[in-house]
Order: structure tokens, then C-alpha cells, then sequence
């Protein structure tokens, strides 16, 4: 499920949903195993500062199902509390992922199968899409993969290279690369 919860940047939900429905089913995950939210770049800002202390919107945050209680307090969407983990993965990117907790975009949280939900800024992404040399198109995908990755566990700050080689082989099955 993506929700629109931005008006900025113009996006194509559909073709979002069909990539969304593709990774999931190339991971084996469930269809109603997570959220995708795409919000404004002043909300991600909200979020990155009071769960990451960084004073400027960042692409995508990651809400695991299962996190931890936020120490912060933000106003919430829905629900659930779950921990953010954000994306900059390749070697030309910072990576500053931190646990965190926010709430839920959807009442699916309550499935036993129910991994989180991704937070996009699509205003943040076209930025970056231009910067690392994508359209806005491939930059919003590889947001929903990375970010799905996250909630299966990967995390690219502790791993040993793990998550990276594995977006890396998914980039390649999924028409990414």
C-alpha cells in the first residue's frame, strides 16, 4: 500500500504500487506486509529531527513493526510504535541509520506477518535522483527497496556488506541497475 500524504512533487502512485507488489513478491513478503508513505519534506524533517537530531529531511526512514518506544514525542499518523532506520547506502553515500520509534500509517500493523512502514520525500529523492545521476522514478524504487530491506533487518551501518551486496542483486532483478 503507498499513500500520497504529499502534494509537491507529482508522482505515479500506480507504477510505484506494481514495483512495490514486484519487490514484495521477489522477497516472498506478503502484500499487506507493509506501508509506504510519501510525505513532505517539512514532515521528514519533523521525524529526522526528533528521532535522528538532524535539522533537515532525509529520503526515507524505515518503521519497523516491532521497535522500540520512541524517547521523542511526534504527532502521530496512526497507531503502532516501530523504529526508523534511514537510507544512504552506497560507498558514495553516508549512511546515518539510528533506531527510533514513530507510529503507523496503517491498521495492518496488527498482522502477525506485518513488518513497518516507509516513510519517501519525494522532494528529497528528485534532489538526489539528479545528484546521483537517476531519473526520479529509479531513485523513488530504489527508496521502497532500501527501505523494505531495513525492515526485513538489514542494516547496512552494522553489517559486514550484507545488505548492500543483497539491494545490489535485487537492484539487478528488478530492473534497477
Amino acid at each position: 500500500m503507498i499513500l500520497n500524504q504529499q502534494r509537491r512533487v507529482r508522482v505515479s502512485i500506480a507504477t510505484l504500487g506494481k514495483f512495490l507488489a514486484a519487490t514484495q513478491k521477489r522477497l516472498r513478503l506478503p502484500p499487506d506486509s507493509l506501508a509506504v508513505a510519501l510525505v513532505s519534506d517539512s514532515q521528514m524533517a519533523r521525524w529526522n529531527s526528533a528521532y535522528r537530531g538532524k535539522n533537515r529531511p532525509t529520503d526515507v526512514l524505515s518503521f519497523p513493526a516491532d521497535g522500540p518506544v520512541p524517547q521523542a514525542k511526534i504527532k502521530p499518523i496512526r497507531g503502532n510504535k516501530s523504529r526508523p532506520n534511514s537510507r544512504r547506502a552506497r560507498s558514495a553515500r553516508t549512511s546515518e541509520v539510528a533506531a527510533f520509534s514513530s507510529t503507523s500509517f496503517t491498521s495492518s500493523s496488527s498482522s502477525p506477518s506485518y513488518l513497518g512502514d516507509i516513510a519517501i520525500a519525494p522532494g528529497v529523492a528528485r534532489r538526489n535522483a539528479a545528484r546521483f545521476g537517476h531519473t526520479f522514478e529509479q531513485e523513488m524504487r530504489i527508496l521502497i527497496l532500501h527501505g523494505v530491506l531495513h525492515l526485513m533487518g538489514y542494516d547496512h551501518e552494522t553489517d559486514q556488506g550484507q545488505m548492500t551486496r543483497r539491494e545490489n542483486r535485487l537492484r539487478r532483478d528488478l530492473g534497477l541497475a
